[in-house]
């Protein structure tokens, strides 16, 4: 099963290092990594995906709040959250398929940041599945690159990091 962490930890050198020391020291794998600071810079929010079953998510849990850089953690797994991932995706756009790829485009509220005479650069944003969705359609006319920045995720509703 796919399990969503949120992890507020200090904003310090080696903090990422112990945190993927963590998870590759007892065989975990991560999916997704996301780092950054929030709105007090003495503090980094990660979002990490991961799977495993409750007992796996568990330890990993109770292994996050032993690291001394550790603030909080979040399970949002079973939770309301809003998610979103930023995909850039360069696909060929010959003169037969550019109308198609413009149109799978504006059908995902994507946009064309770059063009060349061969190719367009698309940005999409959204949950990981509507950028699963795009780039299935694209791979048809022919994708040369794919970037994804890992999705972020922010509880629903009052629920957050309060006081953090």
């Amino acid at each position: 099963m796919k399990h969503t962490i949120s992890v507020m930890v200090e904003n310090e050198f080696g903090v990422l290092s112990r945190v993927i020391g963590l998870f590759s020291g007892r065989g975990f794998n991560i999916e997704s990594l996301s780092v950054a600071p929030v709105l007090d810079t003495t503090l980094s929010r990660m979002t990490i995906v991961t799977s495993g079953d409750d007992q796996v998510l568990e330890q990993i849990t109770k292994q996050l709040n032993k690291l001394i850089d550790t603030i909080k953690v979040i399970d949002f797994t079973g939770q309301d959250f809003v998610e979103r991932e930023l995909g850039l995706i360069k696909v060929t756009a010959e003169e037969n398929t550019r109308a198609e790829v413009l149109r799978i485009v504006d059908i995902f509220r994507a946009k064309v940041v770059d063009i060349t005479p061969r190719s367009y650069t698309v940005e999409a944003t959204g949950a990981p599945a509507k950028l699963d969705a795009i780039i299935e359609l694209l791979r048809p006319m022919g994708i040369k690159e794919i970037v994804r920045s890992g999705p972020v995720v922010l509880g629903r509703g009052p629920k957050g990091w309060k006081g953090v």
